[in-house]
């Protein structure tokens, strides 16, 4: 799939593509987007925070917002935030892990 074309790949890609501030590590590979569709122009997203007291959080979805505003063809974004179920660190992708240094042997 082509890069700028609405398709979940797009989608999909461009969240990769948004990192987390704190961590530098982005919203896909640290776990915190549960669910994408796309449809006729439309886009919506499922995502969560690390915590809900999150310090970049507004930074975080309002960010998240943006990015997919910028994908052509995208007529409607929606990001819906949910804390159920509850972020944990099994949700960190294995990339994730080792950029935080994380041994998963142990």
């Amino acid at each position: 799939m082509t890069d700028g074309v609405l398709n979940h790949e797009t989608v999909w890609r461009k969240l990769a593509s948004i990192p987390d501030p704190k961590f530098n590590i982005n919203i896909v590979d640290l776990g915190l987007i549960y669910h994408v569709e796309c449809s006729d122009g439309n886009v919506k997203v499922v995502m969560t925070l690390t915590t809900p007291m999150c310090p970049s959080g507004s930074w975080i979805h309002e960010g998240t917002d943006a990015a997919l505003r910028q994908i052509p063809g995208v007529n409607e974004v929606r990001v819906d935030l949910v804390f159920e179920p509850p972020w944990n660190t099994g949700m960190l992708s294995a990339q994730a892990r080792l950029q935080l240094g994380w041994n998963d042997d142990l």
